[in-house]
């Protein structure tokens, strides 16, 4: 593969989890919009995600869990037993019009970037990052769980070193599940301390296969920098990977309404650059994020950071015409601050390091010293 590879679909334009849902916002079409506007995304680089069969679905998710969700989605209804059992039709998981199709294409664009893959590259799949999904249920807006399915594609290759990296403000519990104890996956994640889903302590190791570090509230690019540094990069060259998935998730970022973390995008592109050359095969998902302004401008920067191209300092008439056409139902505390809107780099936001950051980095900083 020469060039990275944008894996992307219309299903997500106009696809919407309900106008109350945090997930009503447009993301991946503010990405692809954007990196089109910029002249980032010619034609030779996009592919059509496929839609996942739901017996590819199979190899994590239960086949009464897939026909529940197939049924919800054709009748847009679902009995007490169903929502108790799967987790459908409540709050966070609601029934809307493509509650399968839309998860089972962002699986789908996973499971085609393992095979893109097959022989190195880079492969870009926006849409997927649904870390929660679980075998038997949904959780956490997440209906299925394509970085589970895309991991797995990975190791049916023959692939026996694959490296997870996640840096969502969630805890990516759904893919701890489906890999704690698998010697085969290296996890690793940053996320918020106390925020739901209320796992990924750092005394977690999912059987050994996770290196997890909870990020106090609040903390900025410096304390970013040091997790990076000292936990992530040296984990991932640590394993010696044959393939990294990093999970993008854009909801870390200081703007985000369910975080009280507060980093610039530049450190989630720092990682892809970083990530970049330490293995031959690199798979990149979404995750997180909701607000439609800093989802966008992030992700579509990580597809400029993939592809080497320069970020501006001010968009083109194009690309910020893109940011202002956007609307948020739940923008409540004002204007959208014009620089949302110029352009796509975020000013640097240093921050404190905490004492017990610096604490909980040293503790798996000596544990990988004890695994190597």
């Amino acid at each position: 593969m020469d060039r990275p590879v944008f894996i992307g679909s219309e299903i997500y334009r106009g696809s919407s989890y309900g106008p109350k849902h945090p997930l009503s916002i447009p993301r991946v079409p503010t990405a692809t919009d954007l990196a089109r506007a910029m002249g980032w995304l010619p034609k030779e680089q996009f592919r059509l995600s496929p839609r996942a069969r739901p017996k590819a679905l199979l190899s994590f998710h239960t086949a009464d869990y897939v026909e529940a969700l197939e049924r919800a989605e054709a009748t847009q209804h679902v009995d007490q037993a169903t929502r108790k059992r799967h987790q459908l039709g409540t709050v966070s998981n609601p029934i809307f019009t493509e509650m399968f199709r839309r998860p089972a294409t962002a699986a789908g664009g996973s499971m085609l970037a393992a095979q893109l893959l097959a022989e190195g590259g880079v492969v870009y799949n926006p849409g997927g990052g649904t870390h929660h999904g679980m075998p038997d249920h949904a959780a956490g807006f997440c209906y299925l769980n394509d970085p589970v399915l895309g991991i797995q594609a990975l190791l049916a290759q023959g692939l026996s070193r694959v490296v997870y990296v996640d840096i969502d403000a969630h805890h990516c519990d759904g893919v701890e599940v489906a890999f704690a104890g698998d010697e085969r996956v290296r996890m690793i994640s940053t996320h918020e301390a106390a925020r739901w889903p209320f796992t990924g302590a750092v005394e977690d190791t999912a059987q050994g296969s996770a290196f997890n570090l909870p990020l106090p509230k609040a903390i900025g690019d410096d304390g970013f920098a040091l997790a990076r540094d000292q936990v992530i990069l040296p984990a991932v060259e640590a394993f010696r990977p044959e393939a990294i998935v990093l999970q993008c998730g854009a909801d870390a970022v200081e703007e985000d309404p369910l975080s009280r973390l507060a980093l610039s995008n530049r450190s989630h592109w720092s990682v892809v650059t970083a990530l970049m050359g330490m293995a031959p095969r690199l798979l990149v998902l979404g995750g997180g994020g909701y607000n439609p302004w800093t989802v966008g401008r992030l992700w579509a920067g990580v597809w400029a950071t993939l592809n080497g191209h320069e970020i501006p300092d001010a968009l083109p008439p194009e690309a910020e015409q893109v940011l202002r056409d956007l609307s948020w139902t739940r923008q409540a505390r004002g204007p959208t601050p014009e620089h949302l809107m110029k352009t796509l780099k975020d000013t640097p936001r240093p921050g404190a390091i905490t004492d017990e950051l610096r604490r909980d980095v040293q503790r798996l900083a000596d544990r990988l010293l004890a695994w190597v």
